[in-house]
């Protein structure tokens, strides 16, 4: 006996040395024992350091039918007190007890059970390490044992073999614990850095955390300010362990949910765990939790706090259908990621709050656009006269493709407006139109704005500049007065035409560009090229699909509309009453060269809204006579045709003349041409008009 006793102990020494696994440690311990001491159930409770808690650690039935389920108790630490192990710490030593006994000291302990099932006895053999008691190893025997002296000597010896046994495994399990803790800690941290949609995170947290604490649903409320409750997020469970969004207005049929929500909300406000009985008691005082019982299965609820201050709240709800899914470690652990979630919430507030604030700037920056189309009718052309019926076809042949194209007319023919109306009707028309007047800026500006520069890259280059084509990127360039480009930059914009791509100033990164590019002007280009002015290459890459649109002087026709829209317009702009127009007027209009074109027209009229004061329009400096006086339209066929040069000469003559022989300034030439004065001075120069003429 001796040596099958040595025998046995250093195996089941040497099985706690080198099993980790709880289940298949004590299953060896129980097949061991179970070949020395006859006995039924085993039972191994272990206590805290004050013996003042218990814990059931493990149990196994032998033969003992539906024994296991009714013994079922939660893995969780219980008071020591009013309990059957109370009765057994009377006695610390080795000691067998029937359990009839027990049940006169406690009579609703679970032992009844075991009675009923013909078990009667049951020997404690305390467990202790290093001198402490650490629980109580029970086995459970039909018949009374017959243990002698020896038998008593190896119970006691392999009590404390389990006792070490159990410590280790309980030190295992924390380590486990904490383990499981930092893994959950980080996977729901990663889900926190690398998802910012609201379901799709709370998603991934919900299934993170389910791998350690089960669970058939996870939610988050809020309470605002002013309490105010809403579901921030809800998810359920489904078969599969995907977690779904539940239907926000499932409580919509629900009598008094605002209510029944209100009066659970307190219990929600702070950490706790309710399940099984205590559960089932909160369920008769608050009608949310019996409607939840009652339509979902809920028995177990844990609840975690995020925040609460003043009138404001954010809860964590978990809830399950078994009653002991939650434990004090479930609950600890829960609480342990309350402030990443809490960061979690707080951001998704900061980027919805964000969002909303966006979507709220684009709804008015759609409305300023749209404003600002409607304002200046840059969607559509007025008049439906033949002569215009030719541009209008070709804006819409050439619209939707990306081909480069050469707008000319006059000065004040509407070439901007034929730009916005191509950029429109293109596919690009969600992207920006860049404009950029190549008239307006010294010739060595014009490289900058262009193309941008780098911070230092020449004298007051004080940061880095994005230029126009940068800018423009997957939409449309407008590049007004084409015919203005220095010769040098005539090279470079070849360039980017020819291979898509450029540098900015001081820049060695080539960038990439997908710009379609629409160019105006008002210069025969044929003759710049011909006078060395303009690249011939430049021209034929720009000239791919030209567009020339009439003169005002070639649309009769339209004048009446185009007043009645600037006169529509004009007057509300300035809040002006409308006037009538005298029939001699329309016809002397009609009559009229107009050397400016629409611009001039509108000025005109602009002019007359502004002095009118009587029922109708009065027009200063425009009379039926000075119309009468100029060209005839249209010409006879045996009038001599006048040169470019001189129909330029006479074009720069009467706006000398409208001026006073005034060239730049507010009320000069240059404005009513739309020419830069200094480019204007170098035509009268060319053309060899004095600047005294105008008051001939």
């Amino acid at each position: 006996m001796p040596n099958q006793d040595e025998s046995l102990l250093l195996y089941l020494n040497e099985a706690i040395a080198t099993t980790r696994d709880k289940n298949s440690l004590f299953k060896i311990v129980t097949e061991k024992l179970r070949l020395i001491f006859p006995f039924e159930t085993i039972v191994i409770v272990t206590l805290d350091p004050e013996g003042r808690h218990k814990r059931l650690f493990f149990r196994d039935y032998l033969a003992i039918n539906n024994l296991a389920p009714k013994l079922h108790n939660p893995n969780k630490l219980s008071p020591v007190a009013g309990t059957a192990t109370e009765y057994f710490l009377r006695n610390p030593e080795v000691h067998t007890v029937a359990i009839q006994d027990v049940l006169e000291h406690y009579p609703d302990s679970p032992f009844c059970l075991m009675v009923e099932q013909g078990i009667h006895y049951i020997t404690i053999a305390p467990m202790r390490t290093g001198g402490t008691l650490a629980g109580l190893l029970c086995l459970a025997s039909r018949k009374h044992p017959s243990f002698g002296e020896a038998d008593v000597t190896l119970l006691e010896k392999i009590s404390s073999l389990v006792a070490v046994a159990v410590s280790n495994t309980i030190a295992f399990e924390e380590m486990a614990r904490r383990e499981r803790e930092k893994t959950i800690q980080l996977a729901v941290n990663n889900a926190l850095l690398t998802i910012k949609e609201r379901e799709q995170l709370f998603q991934r947290v919900a299934s993170e955390i389910n791998r350690v604490v089960p669970y058939d649903y996870f939610g988050v409320r809020i309470q605002r300010q002013g309490g105010v409750r809403e579901a921030f997020v809800e998810l359920r469970k489904q078969a599969e362990g995907i977690f779904e969004p539940l239907d926000p207005n499932r409580w919509n049929a629900v009598p008094d949910y605002a209510q029944m929500e209100a009066e659970a909300f307190e219990l929600f406000v702070k950490p706790a765990l309710y399940a099984g009985a205590d559960f089932a008691n909160l369920a008769q005082h608050y009608r949310l939790l019996e409607q939840i019982r009652r339509h979902h299965g809920t028995c177990s609820i844990l609840t975690a706090p995020l925040w609460v201050r003043d009138d404001q709240a954010a809860v964590l709800i978990l809830s399950s259908q078994q009653e002991s899914n939650f434990s004090d470690e479930d609950l600890e652990l829960i609480l342990g990621l309350v402030p990443q979630i809490t960061l979690a919430l707080k951001n998704l507030f900061a980027f919805e709050q964000i969002e909303s604030l966006r979507a709220q700037l684009e709804r008015e920056r759609t409305y300023l656009i749209d404003e600002i189309n409607t304002t200046a009718n840059f969607g559509e052309f007025i008049g439906s006269s033949p002569a215009l019926q030719p541009a209008l076809t070709r804006i819409q042949q050439v619209a939707s493709t990306d081909t480069t194209v050469l707008v000319t007319g006059e000065t004040g023919t509407g070439k901007e407006l034929a730009a916005r109306a191509l950029h429109n009707l293109s596919p690009r028309k969600d992207r920006a139109l860049i404009k950029l007047n190549c008239a307006a800026l010294p010739a060595q500006l014009i490289e900058s704005e262009l193309f941008g520069h780098e911070k230092g890259a020449f004298t007051g280059a004080v940061d880095r500049r994005i230029g126009k084509f940068e800018l423009a990127d997957g939409g449309t360039i407008f590049l007004d007065e084409i015919g203005e480009l220095p010769l040098d930059l005539q090279a470079k914009l070849l360039r980017v035409l020819q291979e898509k791509e450029f540098e900015r100033i001081g820049g060695r990164r080539v960038i990439k560009t997908n710009v379609r590019v629409i160019a105006a002007t008002n210069r025969v280009l044929e003759d710049e090229v011909a006078a060395g002015h303009f690249r011939a290459d430049l021209y034929y890459r720009l000239n791919v699909f030209p567009i020339k649109l009439p003169a005002l002087r070639e649309r009769p026709e339209d004048i009446e509309p185009l007043i009645r829209y600037f006169l529509e317009r004009l007057t509300k702009k300035m809040a002006k009453p409308v006037r009538g127009l005298r029939e001699r007027d329309l016809r002397a209009m009609q009559q009229y060269s107009w050397p400016g074109n629409i611009r001039e027209l509108e000025h005109v009229l602009e002019q007359a809204v502004i002095i009118s004061t009587g029922p109708f329009l009065e027009f200063s400096g425009f009379s039926a006579a000075a119309a009468q006086a100029s060209p005839p339209i249209p010409l006879p066929d045996h009038a001599p045709i006048k040169t470019l040069r001189d129909q330029e000469r006479d074009h720069i003559l009467a706006a000398l003349k409208r001026t006073g022989g005034r060239v730049s300034g507010p009320n000069g030439a240059a404005v009513l041409l739309d020419i830069n004065a200094k480019t204007l001075e170098a035509r009268m120069k060319k053309l060899g008009i004095r600047r005294t003429v105008g008051v001939e």
